[in-house]
């Protein structure tokens, strides 16, 4: 469920225009949920709502650097949690409580001083920008005297008959953006591993008050399930702390140097668990394979100028994405997933030899399982899992859900 962000709704009007058939869109986890629990659209609303407000407060009090230098994202966060708290039905006392609680201790305040501070010290230490902007220009610095180069190899008649300096320059000015990307990223995370206690060591009163209320928010979400009668074994989340109560761990991984740890809702003492309705019981399914993963993945495929929308793919060209697969592994570690809710002829029918996920060796890849990937709350893709292929190789594609989908800036190389 806090996997799900709610879906637009067509205007009545849009679809006056359109006088033939209209495809149902597809049903989100949510809604799923609802209709089978008999819940309101609020009550979804509630669980998905708090359960980013703890995300947010976890991930910021566990991996602080990892938002310094980024006001817009940060302030996009602190925006949409102070509009849900200042949103909150007051009537009910557990409401009013959590409410009293966020403004007396003034959260967002505290956020904002842990994030400044937090700042001044990377400063201190030669970090003055956020990652990726550091990464834009290194990569600006580089290609761009590489690229007048050829130009002037393409351009002027005596270097143009050069043909054999230009094709390794060629290959240089590829792969020389992997390579600075590769080191940049190696040295950021160095630098947070050396400096990570001492950040919360000099932040620790205010992250001590972060966690408290984002253990008052997960109460609150439980109390409402239990209250409504959820099987609380379905909602899954992740967190990167243990240090909440209430909470049954069920799987953990590591991630870029933390661990990341998922859990369910814990039952009260001697309390009987709420019966499962038959058409759910695969939320409760492992949220991951049985087979671990020794090595990162290599042979990625990412579905380019895909075409649909709905979650629904009508056309796509696969295109082999091994020059950044270290990239995609990153990206993916960042992510929660949720099993799609349909299968894999509905999200793509005109699967077929003129249109189909190939493996490295040819043959056409055969589709076994396919997540959801949220990442960071802020953008949702699909990975689809092919079975081992005759000549040994696993193949994962990536995919948009929707054409008109935005991409993030960390996900530009990728899609």
């Amino acid at each position: 469920m806090n996997e799900v962000e709610n879906e637009e709704i067509k205007k009545e009007g849009d679809l006056k225009e359109k006088p033939q058939t209209v495809k149902p869109g597809r049903k989100t986890q949510g809604q799923i949920f609802q209709e089978s629990l008999g819940l309101n659209p609020t009550d979804i609303e509630e669980v998905e709502n708090k359960l980013f407000i703890v995300r947010f407060l976890d991930f910021f009090s566990e991996d602080t650097l990892e938002f310094i230098f980024k006001d817009r994202i940060v302030g996009q966060n602190l925006e949409r949690m102070t509009k849900y708290m200042n949103s909150l039905q007051l009537e009910r006392e557990e409401e009013k409580l959590l409410k009293q609680s966020f403004d007396s201790k003034n959260i967002v305040g505290i956020m904002q001083n842990v994030k400044q501070r937090t700042e001044e010290i990377a400063a201190s230490k030669g970090i003055k920008s956020n990652l990726n902007k550091r990464l834009r220009r290194l990569t600006l610095y580089i290609t761009l005297p590489l690229f007048a180069l050829l130009t002037v190899f393409t351009v002027i008649p005596i270097f143009a008959s050069l043909y054999f300096v230009f094709f390794p320059i060629l290959c240089f000015v590829c792969l020389m953006p992997q390579f600075i990307r590769g080191s940049v990223l190696k040295k950021w995370y160095q630098f947070k591993e050396q400096n990570r206690n001492d950040i919360y060591s000099i932040n620790r009163e205010d992250i001590m008050i972060l966690k408290n209320f984002a253990g008052e928010v997960l109460n609150s979400i439980r109390s409402r399930l239990l209250e409504l009668e959820v099987p609380l074994q379905l909602i899954k989340f992740t967190l990167f702390s243990r240090d909440y109560e209430n909470l049954n761990l069920i799987d953990s991984k590591p991630i870029r140097g933390f661990m990341q740890y998922f859990f369910t809702f814990e039952y009260p003492p001697g309390m009987k668990p709420f019966s499962i309705p038959e058409n759910l019981q695969q939320y409760e399914q492992p949220l991951f394979p049985e087979k671990k993963v020794e090595k990162p993945e290599k042979n990625f495929i990412v579905l380019t100028e895909m075409k649909g929308k709905d979650g629904v793919i009508d056309y796509f060209v696969p295109t082999l994405k091994d020059l950044v697969a270290d990239q995609i592994n990153a990206r993916l570690n960042e992510c929660e997933f949720s099993r799609a809710p349909d299968d894999f002829k509905t999200i793509i029918p005109n699967y077929s030899e003129t249109m189909a996920i190939f493996c490295v060796c040819g043959e056409i890849a055969k589709i076994k399982n396919i997540q959801i990937c949220n990442w960071k709350n802020q953008f949702e893709f699909y990975l689809f899992e092919a079975t081992k292929c005759k000549c040994g190789e696993s193949i994962y594609a990536l995919s948009l859900m929707d054409e008109s989908t935005e991409v993030p800036e960390e996900f530009k190389d990728i899609f």
